[in-house]
């Protein structure tokens, strides 16, 4: 139970101290301007009030006398830890009397328990404490802790403010699946119709290409041709008389008639 208050203790006063650091950050590195800040944020705090005095009443004490429990209103008590100190004076003699001092060892839901060494300073030596007396507190660690918890609490806010931007994003979502699917659907379906086009556009292309590289392909064919014959007849043969003349007349051994021959009669 010891190292259970302990460590909850110490992870409160971890939130607190982090707490603070992160709000100084956010309203620009001070924390001394309380009544700006807190006009500016969603908390119930009062940097008019002072949370460290509030009222409580007797509930009940054990046989020694010296643990007492007290009932109280004040819902602050919460945040009281066990071991922390507070004063106290008798309302009926608050102002006649020294305050007492006690340690709190236990805090429940509008009641807590506390240790009472010495009633003297505030009530008397000889007088009985009675049951229901109306007493006045003075807890200076309970006014920080409750302006810790305010700090937290904005951070909460704060957070919790993000998580419900996420939570209303998820649910936009959700709610709009059906419609944010047909609509992608259509979106894909419009650009494979795209694509589909640009298919055919593509394919007739090629195919009107390919027709008209037949007919070119023709039309060069006849060409060529056109042109291969002209080359042909526009070729310049050698022409060396005496060489041509004893190559005409060689003989080959081929019958020919007897020269010179006759003359033809007229």
């Amino acid at each position: 139970m010891k190292i259970y208050l302990f460590s909850l203790i110490f992870l409160v006063l971890v939130a607190a101290i982090f707490g603070r650091g992160a709000l100084a950050a956010e309203r620009g590195g001070s924390l001394a301007s309380d009544e700006e800040f807190y006009k500016n944020v969603d908390s119930f705090y009062d940097y008019k009030t002072d949370y460290s005095r509030f009222p409580g009443r007797v509930s009940d004490r054990d046989a020694s006398g010296n643990v007492v429990k007290v009932a109280t209103e004040n819902r602050n008590v919460k945040f009281f830890r066990a071991g922390d100190a507070v004063e106290f004076e008798v309302a009926s003699l608050e102002g006649r009397k020294s305050p007492c001092v006690g340690n709190l060892r236990d805090i429940e839901s509008g009641y807590f328990v506390m240790f009472v060494k010495d009633f003297y300073p505030c009530w008397g030596k000889d007088d009985y404490f009675r049951r229901g007396a109306q007493l006045n507190f003075h807890a200076p660690i309970l006014a920080a802790r409750v302006k810790d918890a305010s700090i937290y609490r904005v951070l909460l806010l704060k957070r919790k403010r993000d998580f419900l931007r996420q939570m209303n994003e998820i649910n936009h979502f959700v709610w709009s699946y059906d419609q944010k699917r047909v609509q992608l659907a259509a979106e894909f379906d419009q650009e494979i119709a795209e694509i589909e086009r640009k298919k055919q556009k593509a394919m007739e292309f090629m195919t009107a290409k390919k027709r008209d590289s037949i007919i070119s392909q023709k039309e060069l064919a006849m060409r060529m041709d056109r042109l291969d014959k002209d080359i042909e007849y526009y070729r310049i043969e050698r022409h060396e008389l005496l060489t041509d003349r004893w190559n005409l007349d060689h003989d080959l051994g081929i019958p020919v008639g007897k020269r010179p021959q006759a003359m033809k009669a007229q």
